[in-house]
């Protein structure tokens, strides 16, 4: 039986909550039910207790990566414009709408190509505009997989972040695209990203997540929460490039799939000290369908904590996970991963895979794939494996002219880009491989 954490008296993060001059400018304009939910999040924050050892969400993982000490709200940027720059010198050609946050601030707005009828907006101006329909959405999930602590930290801050809505029947080719930049010693932001199709509706959107400059011991503690409806699709795209010398980066995410609904879900890790991404994906009616990739390349001593589950709540549906993870150095992964199939949730299909490929003697990988089956006609699999890179691959390679240093990378790249491949947007999945190309790069001038 799994040990869940309790409230006890515990070491404190932050001693008040993190809200910035954008709560007290807006103060008037937020809804009551919004400014509740703050105060309820910062006591529970207050209640909950560090995570620990005990708690079986944590096994594995480095716990020394979570003393924060003397964390506060980021400051604002003191060069938005080049941060600017930056984000629209390396995004995609395409899009239909792109934001830029620095510093939990908004620095930049730029429509495209958006659906009449879709909303897409910062999120504290939707709260505002669309109170009561961001509410039923926003923070709706209440199943956990150990980031509570995070997650009521996250509840009480000023977030930053985007609203999207698409209506019935509302369709967009092209991605919305949103970038985080932190900067700043011992500065925490908060991104959120809550994105609802309706019936019949699609949007993609993709977060990018950067640090301002290297070398800054910094914290995001992000929430995603999307819902699509009877037909609609999501895709969703978090890219994390943070600075590997001393970045932070947690993310929960939750995806709820309602009939026939389709979401997929990406994880491109790159950058960072230690990342912790939750994924939970439910499948509340009958024909939806969860896939959830993600490629990993991590070196020197990071650490990615993985957590999933795929939680089956009606009839024929069905979910794919397909993790991958590239580790360098003295690097650390780990996964874990439940295949919930709930009483009833007859003729359900679901797969999970995780596959490291380890470059180093030292780097190290833990996977702990499960199932937990209550229905009957089921058809599930789940599976991890670790190895290194052969040496029949290296020499084929060799033999045709290309050095063993460029083998092992193009052999790297090519079962990373496996994840990558399952995304939709010829684009996009470019834009991604660049980026996962570039670190590599970075590996070869460090060595």
């Amino acid at each position: 039986m799994e040990e869940t954490i309790t409230a006890s008296p515990t070491e404190v993060w932050l001693s008040a909550p993190p809200l910035t001059e954008a709560d007290a400018a807006t103060q008037a304009g937020t809804p009551a039910w919004y400014r509740e939910l703050q105060e309820k999040s910062w006591a529970r924050y207050l209640d909950l207790p560090v995570p620990k050892r005990t708690n079986q969400h944590w096994r594995f993982a480095d716990l020394k990566m979570i003393r924060f000490a003397d964390l506060a709200p980021a400051a604002p940027a003191t060069d938005p414009a080049s941060l600017i720059a930056r984000a629209v010198a390396g995004r995609p050609e395409t899009f239909a709408a792109h934001f830029v946050f620095a510093n939990n601030r908004l620095i930049h707005s730029e429509i495209a190509d958006l659906p009449a009828a879709a909303i897409c907006l910062p999120l504290n101006e939707a709260l505002v505009a669309h109170s009561d329909l961001v509410r039923s959405h926003f923070l709706q999930e209440t199943q956990s997989l150990g980031g509570d602590k995070f997650a009521a930290l996250h509840g009480a801050a000023t977030l930053s972040g985007i609203f999207v809505h698409f209506p019935k029947g509302c369709v967009s080719e092209k991605p919305i695209l949103v970038h985080h930049f932190n900067g700043g010693e011992g500065r925490a932001i908060f991104p959120h990203t809550l994105v609802v199709a309706e019936d019949n509706a699609s949007v993609s959107v993709v977060d990018v997540f950067e640090s301002i400059t290297p070398a800054e011991q910094t914290l995001n503690v992000g929430m995603v929460d999307l819902f699509a409806d009877r037909g609609g699709k999501i895709q969703y795209v978090s890219l994390q490039n943070l600075s590997d010398n001393g970045a932070k980066h947690v993310q929960i995410h939750s995806t709820r799939a309602g009939r026939d609904a389709a979401v997929k879900v990406g994880f491109v890790n790159l950058g960072a000290a230690w990342v912790r991404n939750e994924s939970l994906n439910r499948m509340v009616d009958t024909g939806a369908d969860c896939q959830i990739f993600s490629a990993n390349l991590a070196n020197g001593i990071q650490e990615y904590d993985q957590r999933t589950l795929q939680s089956h709540e009606a009839q024929h549906t069905t979910s794919d996970l397909f993790f991958k993870n590239a580790l360098y150095n003295n690097s650390r992964t780990i996964f874990s991963g439940l295949i919930h199939v709930k009483p009833g949730a007859h003729h359900t299909d679901s797969f999970q895979t995780c596959r490291n490929l380890l470059g180093s003697e030292e780097a190290e990988a833990n996977s702990m794939p499960g199932l937990e089956i209550d229905a009957d006609q089921v058809k599930c699999s789940h599976g991890s494996t670790s190895g290194q890179i052969s040496d029949e691959e290296i020499f084929y390679l060799q033999a045709r002219g290309i050095p063993a240093d460029d083998a092992r990378k193009i052999i790297s790249l090519g079962f990373l880009n496996e994840s990558i491949e399952k995304l939709e947007g010829d684009e996009l999945k470019a834009y991604l491989f660049a980026r996962v190309q570039q670190k590599f790069t970075a590996l070869d001038e460090s060595a």
